[in-house]
């Protein structure tokens, strides 16, 4: 296998900030790297060394004249009124069929070769901007967080393009989904150093997770030899017949070396505040218009209606309309036609792609976080604030002076501590890293209230989504099955593998409505169940009360605890019918 690229005791630095301290990895041909690590850990400064964009400040960058390194113009500038053959021609300098070979992978034939690159859709536009990478002929790929920009049609055809390629992939990524159907190897970069792991995301985690519960029990060993020889020590070394044995259990403890954990996993946990939810309407949509001004409608005619505590993605091509629908429901951009209504009382967060424009002109990082949580305490913004990867420092910062990413994670930060019933979401997971991408999902797929979100991330949308809501040919429909089947079909409808262990993902089609409720049901469960564990801490507070305080009468008290107990008889009768819903739905499983 031969060596593509080397980097040889790499250092980097910018002012005080240490990004690479002589790290060393080798890549070969045919290696499918994801790479990983946190968030301004160096991920995108590695490529631009590798591609020679910035210089090392030490060590050496190696790049072999076999190497052919494939990639994207982030700042590409295409004439609108050149064709997409002409375009693939010019810059790859290959003849019209092969060129029509690398663009038939990403599913441009016939009259979509000869149409303008400025009439096509953006998910379409960025299909040809891949073909033409490909086009070249690299046998060294680098991709930097493509699914930030891609559409999941798109994302499907490049997954599959990667997959077949002969040569090597170093991709960027947070979507664990993507890197676990494209990578052979995981390529981390943690306190500045790379590690270059043998084998796919999934077996890195399970062996970075193995190999530091071995570090502990090796370091509990260790401090329990130390605690015996040192009892000996202790009760020895003065006198005189054990004098010479205690000094040699000095030596022996001497000698014993714990590990430096210093690669220990890190944990992220968020906590999204919310106010308690009932059931009723969340949003209805009665022959919604949506589009900009007096050009031509980007979605016309719908009809759709959720109730509260759903958990909607909004899937469709680049270019189908979700971000204006998004836009349209958050009052941010008025309807061409109809209405839409939120239910009574609702507070409504709105994440935009482009995030700037939400976040005060003045201030710093902290005073706005403080703003979106007034009663909170310090401390628990700061922790918050610290999962988003805000230091202190960062905190102080103007915001003014914040990165396009910081901005970002800042706005969610906000959202997080505020307690809103609605979060419109568009594309929340990019500029985060991969373990922030996952605990996002988790803490929003515990959150109670109503989320409408757009993401290019299947990890993410597979674990949020409770219901579809689908955008195509200039309308919008209910899908009735759930994610893994209308990722499936997209699959089909490209003509592109399917995996075995994706087909065993699939439930069948008559099966498919059962697992939707079920996993419905069980979330409902599960919010019924903090709703009356925390019934049950007020109404042991009220009791504590009393026992503390047995001549006391309190009228305020007596009513808190009839209202307490009258709310836990209905919640715990619900909980019940509940439980025995969601063994209904097993049972009908089974039968299928």
């Amino acid at each position: 296998m031969a060596i593509l690229l080397q980097l040889q005791d790499i250092t980097k630095s910018y002012g005080t900030r240490l990004l690479f301290d002589a790290a060393t990895v080798s890549m070969a041909d045919g290696q499918k790297i994801g790479f990983i690590g946190a968030n301004g850990s160096g991920k995108t400064t590695l490529l631009r060394m590798i591609l020679g964009q910035e210089d090392v400040d030490k060590g050496k960058v190696i790049k072999f004249e076999k190497t052919r390194l494939g990639y994207l113009e982030q700042q590409e500038i295409i004439d609108p009124n050149e064709t997409v053959m002409a375009y693939l021609e010019r810059v790859s300098g290959r003849e019209s069929w092969e060129c029509a070979k690398a663009a038939g992978s990403f599913d441009l034939k016939n009259e979509r070769l000869e149409a303008p690159f400025g009439s096509l859709s953006g998910g379409c536009q960025m299909r040809v901007r891949l073909a033409g990478m490909f086009a070249r002929e690299p046998n060294f790929v680098l991709l930097d967080e493509p699914t930030n920009y891609l559409d999941l049609q798109t994302v499907l055809l490049l997954e599959n393009v990667l997959r077949t390629f002969r040569g090597a992939v170093l991709l960027v990524s947070h979507d664990r989904e993507f890197l676990k159907n494209v990578c052979t190897h995981t390529l981390e970069l943690e306190h500045e150093k790379l590690t270059l792991f043998s084998g796919d995301i999934e077996a890195y985690l399970q062996y970075k997770e193995e190999r530091l519960e071995e570090e502990k029990r090796f370091n509990k060993k260790v401090a329990a030899q130390r605690k015996h020889l040192q009892v000996f020590v202790d009760r020895f070394r003065y006198k005189a017949a054990l004098a010479a044995q205690a000094q040699s259990k000095l030596k022996q403890i001497s000698r014993l070396k714990s590990i430096d954990i210093a690669h220990s996993i890190r944990t992220v946990h968020l906590n999204i505040q919310a106010n308690p939810q009932r059931k009723a309407t969340a949003i209805d949509c009665q022959d919604l218009t949506i589009g900009y001004g007096s050009t031509k409608p980007v979605i016309s005619s719908i009809n759709v209606e959720t109730e509260r505590g759903e958990h909607i993605a909004l899937l469709g091509e680049n270019g189908q309309g979700k971000s204006t629908f998004l836009k349209t429901i958050a009052a941010e951009l008025p309807a061409l036609a109809g209405k839409f209504k939120w239910g009574h009382g609702l507070r409504i967060a709105y994440y935009a792609q482009h995030v700037p424009q939400m976040l005060p002109k003045h201030g710093t990082a902290e005073s706005y976080l403080k703003s979106c949580a007034p009663s909170m305490p310090m401390e628990d913004i700061w922790h918050n604030a610290g999962n988003f990867l805000f230091t202190k420092d960062d905190l102080s910062k103007p915001i003014s002076v914040l990165s396009g990413g910081e901005r970002a994670r800042l706005c969610l930060a906000g959202i997080c501590l505020s307690r809103y019933d609605v979060l419109l979401l568009d594309e929340p997971t990019n500029h985060l890293d991969f373990n922030t991408v996952e605990a996002l999902a988790e803490a929003l797929e515990e959150y109670p209230g109503t989320i409408i979100f757009v993401s290019h991330s299947r990890t993410f949308t597979a674990q949020l989504a409770t219901k579809i809501w689908e955008m195509k040919n200039g309308r919008l429909r209910e899908y009735p099955w759930p994610y893994e089947m209308y990722v499936h079909e997209l699959k089909e409808e490209e003509d592109l593998d399917v995996t075995q262990d994706e087909v065993s993902e699939i439930p069948a089609r008559s099966q498919a409505v059962v697992y939707q409720e079920l996993k419905r049901e069980k979330r409902a469960n599960a919010r019924l169940e903090q709703g009356m564990e925390k019934l049950k801490n007020e109404q042991q507070n009220i009791f504590d009360w009393y026992e503390m305080n047995p001549l006391d009468k309190d009228p305020e008290k007596r009513r808190k605890l009839d209202e307490i107990q009258a709310a836990l008889q209905e919640q715990e009768k619900e909980w019940y019918s509940s439980l025995e819903r969601i063994e209904s739905l097993k049972n009908e499983q089974r039968v299928q």
